[in-house]
């Protein structure tokens, strides 16, 4: 599989909407793969296809070791519920936010075999999935965040070194 590269904020693309795909190809199926591959390169547990620069209704999310979740053309159909939690991207690196989200959603969308499936999320996996369909429509936590703070990415390494 190929890394790509990740799009930061300040890129237009990352303010469009995303166009639906309708059906998945051998081709959806490689983008799908190498957007796995470049979040797991980047220590994330989300992407969205804008983020490398593909304008279509797709992300990858793997909000727990050995979770792994496709979702193309994705639609949330229920959601309740609200809580208040951090949140940050690989499109604005070293920021993080206090966004609030529903406590519990459900999405429906097509897997990676081009299979309808429909999920119920709580808590952290909730929040993963309706950020990652935020970016379909253009929209990054930092729009919804109350507090958007910078973070040390060298903070977590000196203290896993101190260990």
């Amino acid at each position: 599989m190929a890394l790509r590269n990740i799009i930061t904020e300040g890129d237009p693309v990352l303010r469009k909407t995303c166009r639906p795909m309708g059906e998945v190809t051998d081709r959806t199926r490689m983008i799908l793969d190498d957007m796995v591959d470049t979040m797991r390169d980047a220590d994330g547990v989300g992407l969205a296809a804008p983020q490398v620069g593909i304008m279509r209704r797709m992300f990858v999310a793997e909000p727990a070791p050995d979770e792994l979740y496709y979702f193309v053309d994705p639609e949330i159909i229920a959601q309740e519920g609200e809580e208040e939690g951090d949140e940050g991207c690989l499109s604005v690196p070293d920021m993080v936010g206090k966004v609030v989200r529903p406590t519990k959603i459900t999405i429906r969308g097509l897997d990676r075999e081009g299979e309808l499936k429909e999920y119920t999320f709580e808590g952290f996996h909730a929040r993963v999935m309706c950020h990652e369909y935020d970016h379909l429509d253009g929209i990054l936590y930092i729009d919804k965040a109350e507090k958007v703070f910078r973070v040390d990415p060298d903070a977590e390494q000196d203290q896993q070194e101190d260990a």
